[in-house]
């Protein structure tokens, strides 16, 4: 069971071990609190406040939107509901990384809390260590009931958030959008065929890579009818992708080889067997035989020889023209037309497999979008004005956006659900771009949506509603698979041997990747690269997931 201590450190070390990075930087007459819990009387954080109090508050935005946060419709009504008014320091998100840091090393540019921190393990635990930020648990079950209310009922999040001692650095951000294998995010590098292609070479949809390569020969030796009957400028490609790009890699049409492992994993190149073994996907015989099979692909000439060096513009560019009978996106809308592709269903080889990715099961979760530090003198008053993000209504709208707004255009539409109370309705925007209009109005933050509140608090999103489906019908059944690698907050010091071990061993597995599909290998180069990622330490890389796999709860890991 995890400790629940207040900190490694004592109050009078953390306070020294604050002193030299936070002084050194000009932190001089900065009274910063020593991270131990500040109990006040919960009356005094009731909503609206009876005076207007004042917070401070760090936060981005993307370029080309409002750079004052107060000025964002989100922000106006959360100042009239809670009588809290909010400070902010806004950083254009394209230079957020570096100002960010700069602005934790200066107690004078600190602010009680920083909104869209979005840091990552590495951070938390540093900022943590040098008691910059505080930690939350107690705040949380003292002053935060929406919050409280979520880890209750998925108390897996709970335990992605804590550290090895049950300390809470980090608000996350949680959406949920279907759950275990039925998870909008269990795969995302999804092919998509054209099915108007198929439809007039009179084809059927392949179920086993040798009718998938078939399809890809049919594409090719009929270019010339398809560039007229589709009045197609340009050359056709029969499959094109971002090898090593997610998510627009083609792992998943190696699922089917060997035991099914493929690649999902592109970061860390790692799965977990059903007896809960952590292994390397990249030494695998499916991966092996999986590589070789592109290669047969590349030699065929039905693989887009720019896969390996297009930038995301390029791809889309030769998407948007109808050149591709096989493409790789989260959407095929983003590269495509949406109304001329099908999903492409998981591929059969040695078996039917789908593998989904590493932490999906749980949806989408971020732990450290939102931290408090030290700087904060009323800690609890903060913690519980943030708490108000996890309000299930308030949550749909830092999201994706709101009702209301001056312009033309809303994410929103104010609407009643079956009980007569207030509902988001996602709003139709023409041809305005979904994302564009997102980035205008939404604040984003920590916060929870979850799959209870789609048609009580907010519709579910179009494009998640069939990306969805599609998930359900052509992959879900074949997800053979107990267990996905979860999200758990390591120790420091594994964190910094993974970052070493993890660079070489993802840079050798990419390249051979790449090289291998377009060259092909031998016997004598597979037991090479085996040798290479033994000296490059991936047993130790494996050995540290290991460590935090055994620890994790059984009952929070499976889809079930």
């Amino acid at each position: 069971m995890k400790k629940k201590l207040f900190k490694r450190l004592t109050a009078a070390g953390l306070a020294l071990g604050m002193a030299i990075p936070l002084t050194a930087c000009g932190g001089n007459g900065v009274q910063l609190n020593d991270g131990q819990f500040q109990e006040v009387d919960k009356s005094e954080l009731e909503f609206p406040l009876k005076e207007t109090t004042t917070i401070t508050g760090l936060t981005s935005y993307p370029a080309n939107t409002e750079s004052d946060p107060n000025n964002r419709t989100i922000f106006k009504r959360l100042e009239e509901q809670t009588n809290v008014h909010v400070e902010w320091t806004a950083i254009q998100s394209d230079q957020w990384a570096d100002k960010i840091s700069l602005s934790m090393a200066n107690p004078k540019k600190l602010a009680d809390f920083v909104f869209n921190a979005d840091f990552n393990d590495s951070d938390l635990l540093k900022y943590a260590d040098q008691g910059i930020i505080i930690p939350l648990e107690e705040y949380i079950d003292a002053y935060m009931p929406n919050l409280s209310a979520v880890f209750e009922k998925y108390p897996q999040y709970r335990e992605m958030c804590e550290d090895s001692e049950g300390h809470i650095w980090g608000l996350p951000w949680i959406e949920q959008e279907g759950a275990g294998k039925e998870a909008i995010q269990t795969v995302g590098n999804m092919g998509f065929i054209n099915k108007k292609w198929l439809d007039y070479l009179n084809l059927e949809v392949p179920q086993t890579v040798d009718e998938f390569e078939n399809v890809l020969l049919a594409f090719r030796d009929s270019a010339s009818d398809l560039q007229k009957e589709f009045g197609i400028d340009g050359s056709i490609i029969p499959m094109s992708c971002i090898v090593n790009g997610d998510p627009n890699d083609p792992f998943i049409l190696i699922n089917g080889f060997g035991e099914g492992y493929a690649d999902s994993d592109l970061g860390r190149h790692i799965a977990v067997t059903d007896d809960k073994k952590v292994i390397c996907s990249g030494t695998q015989e499916g991966f092996k035989d999986g590589v070789a099979w592109l290669h047969t692909l590349y030699e065929e000439g039905l693989i887009d020889p720019e896969a390996f060096t297009q930038e995301w513009s390029t791809y889309v560019s030769k998407g948007k023209s109808g050149r591709y009978g096989v493409c790789f996106s989260w959407d095929v809308a983003n590269i495509a037309n949406i109304n001329d592709y099908i999903p492409l269903p998981a591929l059969e080889a040695d078996i039917k497999n789908i593998t989904p990715q590493n932490g999906s099961y749980t949806s989408g979760f971020a732990r450290g979008r939102c931290v408090v530090t030290a700087v904060a003198k009323n800690p609890a008053l903060v913690c519980a004005w943030l708490d108000q993000m996890y309000v299930p209504i308030q949550s749909a709208q830092n999201n994706w956006g709101t009702y209301g707004e001056d312009d033309d255009f809303d994410i929103f539409e104010l609407a009643k659900n079956e009980d007569g109370e207030d509902m988001l309705q996602h709003a139709s925007l023409g041809d305005e771009s979904p994302v564009e209009v997102r980035e205008a109005e939404s604040v984003n933050g920590p916060l929870a949506v979850l799959d209870e509140y789609y048609g009580k608090y907010v519709t579910l999103p179009y494009d998640a509603e069939y990306r969805l489906q599609w998930i359900k019908e052509n992959y879900t059944p074949y997800m053979n698979g107990k267990y996905v690698y979860p999200s758990v907050l390591m120790e420091q010091e594994d964190l910094e041997k993974l970052s070493t071990l993890q660079t070489d061993v993802t840079k050798l597995i990419n390249q051979k990747k790449s090289d291998w599909i377009m060259n092909g290998f031998t016997d004598a180069d597979w037991d090479q690269y085996l040798k290479d990622l033994n000296a490059y330490g991936v047993e130790d890389m494996l050995a540290i997931y290991q460590k935090y796999l055994d620890s994790y709860p059984e009952e929070l890991l499976g889809a079930e």
